[in-house]
């Protein structure tokens, strides 16, 4: 049997920390949140390697450093409300629920939603509310957000996130075409309601499916 603590601290020190992430706040997120509990039981062994991993309904869980630049660029701070979409297992948000203050995370997937809400309320993030719908249309009823976050890859920012950001807000996620070339892309909503746009970088993530994405 693993020893996952053990794992889990390796993973924290050589695949994040040392790649330049060791906001103290990030850090003791990734520590608070067993990723072994977030991945099939045939996985579970691999939860701390570096690279993602296939979990149910063809989906995949990210890569550790990945979801962890994603929360960074976001600059997501206790307090904050944020969306992510793409809930797939439910460990981005999860890890996401140690530092900001609530997290509204969107799944297409009816399976993966009724399994995250089960880990969530399993594992006592209660701070965390698992939603099924197209997360292309953001979600309306909560917004606005501090931050939003994405876990799959799209050809363009959808028009419903920008209506959804706070001003100050930033939106991060993969830009490209499915099984291509993809970017993580960083877009802050400056006061002056222009944006920022900045390139973190080459990904790999699923396409994202929706009304404001592709089609499934």
């Amino acid at each position: 049997m693993s020893d996952f603590t053990t794992l889990r601290e390796r993973m924290i020190e050589r695949q994040i920390a040392a790649r330049g992430l060791d906001d103290p706040l990030l850090l003791n997120a990734f520590r608070a949140v067993p990723r072994e509990d977030f991945i099939s039981g045939d996985f579970a062994d691999h939860a701390y390697q570096d690279s993602p991993l296939p979990i149910e309904s063809g989906q995949t869980i990210s890569q550790p450093y990945i979801v962890a630049l994603t929360i960074d660029a976001a600059g997501i701070k206790p307090g904050h409300k944020v969306l992510e979409v793409g809930a797939g297992s439910g460990y981005a948000a999860a890890v996401i629920s140690r530092i900001a203050g609530s997290v509204i995370a969107i799944e297409r997937h009816h399976q993966l939603v009724e399994s995250a809400r089960t880990r969530m309320r399993q594992l006592g993030y209660s701070n965390v509310e698992i939603v099924e719908g197209d997360g292309t249309l953001g979600w309306a009823k909560e917004a606005p957000f501090d931050a939003i976050v994405a876990a799959a890859s799209g050809s363009h920012v959808p028009q419903s996130w920008i209506a959804q950001l706070k001003p100050g807000g930033r939106i991060v996620m993969p830009i490209g075409e499915p099984h291509g070339a993809q970017s993580l892309i960083k877009v802050t909503k400056q006061d002056d309601g222009t944006f920022r746009h900045e390139d973190l970088g080459g990904v790999r993530f699923v396409p994202l499916i929706g009304a404001e994405g592709f089609s499934g």
